[in-house]
């Protein structure tokens, strides 16, 4: 028997952007296949009538669905389509023990539980199903579309590959041996001393204060997560962050193997001036390098929008929301 963990969910409304009149607002819960229970805001048009097109959103890495993926999908239910934004496995509202824990299997399996909880849900096509990723779940959302053909189209905004970053570095700064076995001395022994402390150690989340010499990146992420912009009391990167641990298997294993295989359509979104930019511009290579499947990717680039601008559309509305609503419009028929 598939049992649910029980949650405790907010009832109240506690996300980082204003709440819509125009669509039905509810917690919803489902189960992945490692029996983790994820939690989700369900958003439906108001007034809607028959079955559907869906979508799931999920991201950014260490955000919660009170942040932009929230937004994203409550956007696009204003404009027609089932909507869930949900926390990933071992973060925010959603079970998994332990706490803060990151894994390129179960967290593209979460995507996949979300797609099971929307093929049957009676307000839903089954055959509309598309899926939306955020920074490092848009890399997640790929891995997804790869994997799982129920799925008819996908958007990776402003993404990040996880697997990349971790096993070389920013800008690919640190892809040596030598580096990637420093990691790997430094995560083995951190898992000794959270046995003997009885406890997993944080990482830490954006830095705070912010330091006169950060990186422009580092500002970036600043400048959401610790302002009153995108702070909340739920997300990793507004607090303390993953485990320090809890990214170590990313460093072994490369999400974006299959990805020319996608048969279905994509859609990449990234800010031209993003520090992120490189991981979507190689993502859109690769996809379609060889592939039978090319006719239906697309790569977007954004005028003047850094990496946060699609978290929330920045000063100048950047996230496309009419192009994302006319691209599943099109592959959700």
């Amino acid at each position: 028997m598939i049992r649910k963990e029980q949650l405790d969910l907010v009832t109240e409304w506690d996300k980082t952007f204003e709440k819509s009149d125009k669509v039905e607002h509810s917690k919803v819960t489902f189960v992945n296949r490692y029996g983790i229970t994820l939690a989700a805001d369900m958003y439906i048009p108001k007034n809607a009538k028959g079955k559907l097109p869906a979508i799931a959103v999920s991201g950014p890495f260490g955000a919660v669905k009170e942040q932009c993926s929230g937004l994203y999908a409550q956007t696009m239910a204003e404009r027609g389509f089932v909507t869930i934004a949900f926390d990933p496995s071992f973060t925010g509202e959603s079970g998994g023990n332990v706490r803060y824990m990151a894994s390129p299997d179960i967290n593209t399996e979460d995507f996949m539980a979300a797609v099971d909880f929307l093929s049957l849900d009676a307000r839903v096509d089954a055959d509309r199903i598309g899926i939306i990723g955020i920074c490092g779940w848009g890399g997640m959302a790929l891995n997804a579309a790869s994997l799982d053909t129920r799925i008819k189209a996908t958007v990776a905004a402003t993404m990040y590959d996880m697997t990349r970053v971790n096993a070389k570095g920013y800008f690919d700064s640190e892809d040596s041996e030598e580096a990637r076995y420093a990691k790997r001395a430094a995560m083995c022994a951190q898992r000794l001393e959270d046995l003997k402390a009885d406890e997993y150690k944080l990482g830490g989340g954006v830095v705070d204060p912010l330091p006169e010499d950060a990186p422009f990146f580092v500002k970036d992420y600043y400048d959401y997560y610790k302002t009153d912009r995108g702070y909340h009391k739920r997300s990793l990167n507004s607090n303390g962050g993953w485990n320090v641990i809890g990214c170590e298997s990313f460093i072994n294993q490369p999400i974006l193997q299959y990805t020319n295989e996608i048969r279905s359509a994509v859609l990449l979104i990234h800010g031209e001036k993003a520090h992120s930019c490189y991981f979507a511009k190689d993502a859109y290579a690769n996809m379609i390098k060889d592939s039978k499947y090319a006719d239906n990717k697309e790569l977007m680039i954004i005028p003047e929008a850094v990496h946060i601008d699609l978290y929330d559309g920045g000063d100048k509305n950047y996230i496309p929301f009419d192009k994302l609503q006319s691209f599943f419009e099109e592959n959700l028929k």
